[in-house]
């Protein structure tokens, strides 16, 4: 399984020490700040704005930011509603700017970000519930923000993919509004961390069993162990009546596996799924935003988009 070759920058790829969030975070913040370093024609008749909208019941107000194409402001415009990465416990608005404008851009589409609360400090089920009250904002208020409540996909990358997959089940068990799609990028979807691929000898490229491990300690609590499905979408028994999903996997990824059985298992729930297992990609690959590879995958994920938007 070589690593592509312009991804060769993840041969040095190491990740800071997950049990010092502090570290973490301060990691993550130099690869935020670096969000307002785009091509121009990224920005180029794109709309930003920031707001906060009303949390859960009883919680804070969550911050959103919102990316509207120009083109879109005479219709009501399908939304992706976009949940960036992050391992539950880092990031922010800025952590995938980058994505939600290409988004934005190739797929035609109002794309709302969501600044949802971090683990340890707001462990499960507080950001997926943040999450979750941000889809009821946005059918609730369609009108004000010119969106059509019938074409809201839901998506994120890594933890972000989690928490879609998550939204995605909640709306189904709560009557809520239904997505026409989950992009599913990289994700992780299993606190048990029982597949091959994530205890194999394989090489890691900076997500160790360890790192995935505290991951699941910050967000689930000392046990590591999920007390409920949304917080793992693969303890979901029933998978039947979901939204399409769109799944993509890195071949060199801890994570490959479980992605692979969950889209299995949408499959045999009867749930339209398209599963890309992408050829020498580590977690988090699309960080290298000149390769090939990278650019594919965005072309890939706007043409799923339209294509569900389409419906």
């Amino acid at each position: 399984m070589p690593l592509d070759s312009e991804l060769q920058i993840f041969e040095r790829f190491a990740l800071p020490d997950f049990a010092d969030i502090v570290g973490v975070r301060r990691w993550a913040q130099s690869f935020s700040a670096m969000a307002g370093l785009l091509p121009a024609e990224l920005t180029r008749d794109i709309e930003i704005s920031d707001q906060t909208i009303p949390g859960p019941a009883g919680a804070p107000a969550v911050s959103v930011r919102i990316y509207r194409p120009l083109s879109t402001l005479t219709s009501a415009a399908p939304v992706l509603l976009y949940f960036h990465g992050g391992s539950f416990v880092m990031g922010d608005l800025d952590t995938d700017h980058r994505p939600c404008l290409q988004y934005a851009r190739d797929a035609r589409a109002v794309v709302v970000s969501v600044q949802y609360r971090l683990a340890p400090e707001h462990r499960f089920p507080a950001g997926v519930e943040d999450c979750y009250a941000a889809l009821l904002w946005l059918a609730h208020n369609a009108v004000e923000l010119g969106i059509d409540t019938q074409r809201i996909a839901v998506g994120g990358s890594s933890a972000g993919g989690t928490l879609a997959a998550s939204v995605a089940i909640m709306a189904r068990d709560r009557n809520g509004p239904a997505p026409v799609l989950q992009l599913l990028i990289y994700p992780a979807f299993d606190d048990r961390m029982t597949a091959q691929s994530i205890n194999g000898a394989e090489r890691r490229y900076g997500v160790t069993r360890g790192v995935v491990g505290h991951m699941w300690r910050h967000y689930l609590g000392e046990s590591g162990i999920a007390s409920s499905p949304y917080a793992a979408p693969a303890r979901v028994t029933d998978l039947t009546d979901l939204a399409p999903a769109y799944i993509e996997a890195g071949e060199l990824d801890p994570l490959r596996d479980e992605t692979i059985d969950y889209a299995l298992r949408l499959l045999q729930a009867g749930v339209s799924t398209d599963l890309r297992v992408l050829a020498g990609a580590p977690h988090a690959f699309d960080m290298v935003t000149t390769a090939a590879i990278t650019q594919r995958a965005f072309a890939d994920r706007a043409v799923a988009l339209r294509n569900a938007f389409a419906q």
